[in-house]
């Protein structure tokens, strides 16, 4: 069963704005449902609607939900659709919070067979939703060395990312990497052998980034946040949990941008589209702490960091 990371400290942040009746919050990334449940439990009179693009995590997670009938709706698309979600599901096409738990799900990375973990032999899939788009081993066998190396540096941020590249490109035409076994070994000989002692698994960068860039998470991502503040409302909240720099980097930009005021110094009138329209949550990004990490080793990375919607969302960019 997913044990959900910083469950609590995400429900406390959520609390002054689901606790009321009839209160609606989108939990952006279903996974199994452990952040769901926990908020259903907690919050009585609260209606959850969990996104993900599995087919299998809607499934299980309805499964582990259904004590809960009647409280609980499932919806499988992308989380970058959490505007027409809010909308059918919303009062008067509003919410009043949104979770997003980001990256691969526990569901996704404990199946070895879908081809997430450089620690099994398996598939090289690393497709969220398997019923579309191309997997892992489709991309290496066709992008070229540039447009690998792009991807492995701007993903991963593998600094051997061309030395990587390089030596997919030569050997895909006589052996096509097909298995994840394949590329973390290929992974292992393409980087120097002092970088590989230390840093961990010398695959893990490679395989994040391929991952990212097979589901398209980042630009997923880059469109669902600004959807999301669209879609709550005033004394609403939104909460994201990070993983990885390159999602955290995104989530504070956004934060960050929406939580200053605009005004210029010295103006007799504020004008009312430079008010902050958010309230941050968070100084800096939390942290697990130590008990948490025992808990669940999983939560060594997190980043969280959340916000209140002050006035309603409107972009800056």
């Amino acid at each position: 069963m997913h044990v959900p990371v910083l469950l609590e400290e995400c429900l406390d942040m959520l609390a002054p704005a689901v606790s009321h009746p009839g209160a609606v919050l989108v939990d952006a990334t279903l996974g199994m449902g452990g952040h769901t449940e926990g908020a259903l439990t907690r919050f009585p009179d609260l209606h959850v609607v969990g996104i993900d693009r599995d087919p299998e995590a809607i499934t299980l997670a309805s499964a582990r939900l259904a004590p809960f009938a009647g409280r609980f709706t499932a919806v499988n698309t992308t989380y970058d659709h959490i505007d027409e979600v809010a909308a059918e599901h919303g009062t008067d096409g509003l919410v009043d919070g949104v979770l997003m738990d980001l990256g691969v799900s526990s569901l996704q990375l404990d199946d070895e067979e879908r081809g997430f973990s450089y620690a099994h032999d398996a598939p090289l899939d690393m497709r969220m939703d398997p019923t579309s788009g191309i997997p892992a081993s489709e991309l290496l066998a066709t992008a070229d060395e540039h447009e690998l190396t792009r991807i492995l540096r701007t993903y991963g941020e593998e600094r051997f990312a061309q030395r990587i590249a390089r030596l997919v490109v030569a050997e895909r035409g006589t052996t096509p990497l097909t298995r994840t076994s394949q590329l973390a070994d290929l992974v292992r000989r393409a980087i120097p052998a002092p970088a590989r002692r230390t840093g961990g698994n010398p695959s893990k960068r490679t395989f994040q980034a391929l991952r990212v860039a097979v589901n398209d998470e980042l630009h997923i991502l880059e469109d669902a946040l600004p959807r999301a503040l669209t879609s709550v409302r005033v004394g609403g909240r939104v909460v994201v949990e990070s993983y990885q720099s390159l999602e955290d980097r995104i989530v504070k930009a956004v934060f960050r941008e929406g939580s200053r005021d605009t005004t210029p110094p010295g103006l007799p009138v504020m004008p009312d589209h430079t008010d902050a329209p958010l309230r941050l949550l968070t100084r800096g990004a939390g942290r697990a702490d130590q008990a948490e990490l025992v808990r669940n080793p999983r939560s060594a990375s997190v980043r969280l960091r959340g916000v209140e919607i002050v006035s309603p969302w409107r972009n800056r960019s």
